[in-house]
């Protein structure tokens, strides 16, 4: 990865999940600079990390090759409103982790063209186990689209799009995935123990489950379907259980929930494009 100055505008998780990241992968601190109005916030930053923490936004973007937007989407266009001239004059490579804001949305008063990538993290990237992906507008060098791309992989996986509608599935898909499987470890917690194992019996039988079983599918070269189909004796336990889901329209329920999320990430950019521009 080429090493070049990085500033993070906005140090909550996400952006401190970054920045631990790249730290962990070897990049140089006294390259990394954050800035975020809250002092706490600062505060914790400089003494994880040991990088420059400022409070104003133009001196983190100055002299930057990358800006990383780590605001939350509804500060968007008060931050692009800040820094446009900075922007304007040096032309970094613009990164943006705000949901459910577009492009066009982004770019609408820095003019001249500016490069911008949009990405779609995850929270797990808070423990460099993120899902991300990205989509770069026309304006985005190869060179920029290759330090995108390092600065998610410091925290996970990165894949890019070509259509920056799709983003809208990723968020149902990635995004908001994690909630779903907390879902289900919950009620197979509660499954348990209703059949009368111990809470912490159960806890532990379901998170490492969970875990041997995304394991499993890691590193295995089989899709999910036949990974399933191999664990399942005909006539045995876990058959008898996947009837009863399958029955109870399990695969018709998550294409609803992803469908509602999906469409409900397209309301969100619909309503941060008019309300939001810059």
């Amino acid at each position: 990865m080429k090493q070049v100055k990085i500033s993070f505008l906005g140090c909550g998780n996400m952006g401190r999940s970054l920045i631990g990241g790249l730290i962990g992968n070897g990049y140089p601190p006294e390259l990394l600079r954050g800035a975020d109005p809250d002092p706490a916030q600062r505060e914790q930053l400089a003494r994880l990390f040991n990088i420059a923490v400022v409070e104003d936004n133009n001196d983190a973007a100055s002299d930057a090759a990358v800006v990383v937007l780590a605001v939350k989407p509804q500060f968007i266009g008060t931050t692009i409103t800040e820094i446009a001239d900075t922007l304007k004059q040096q032309r970094p490579l613009l990164m943006s982790i705000a949901a459910g804001v577009r492009l066009s949305t982004i770019s609408h008063n820095i003019g001249d063209k500016p490069p911008i990538v949009r990405v779609m993290p995850n929270t797990p990237a808070l423990i460099q186990a993120g899902a991300a992906a990205l989509y770069a507008n026309e304006h985005v060098s190869d060179d920029q689209r290759e330090l995108a791309e390092a600065i998610m992989r410091s925290v996970g996986i990165a894949i890019w799009l070509d259509d920056e509608a799709r983003l809208d599935a990723v968020t149902a898909l990635s995004g908001s995935g994690p909630a779903y499987f907390f879902l289900i470890m919950e009620v197979m917690e509660k499954a348990a123990i209703k059949l009368g194992l111990g809470e912490e019996q159960a806890r532990l039988l379901t998170l490492e489950t969970a875990f041997g079983a995304a394991k499993m599918a890691m590193e295995s070269n089989h899709d999910p379907a036949t990974l399933r189909q191999q664990v399942t004796s005909p006539g045995g336990t876990t058959e008898q259980a996947l009837q009863v889901l399958l029955e109870g329209g399990i695969e018709k329920l998550f294409g609803d929930a992803l469908s509602a999320a999906n469409n409900r990430s397209i309301e969100l950019a619909d309503e941060f494009g008019m309300g939001s521009k810059v």
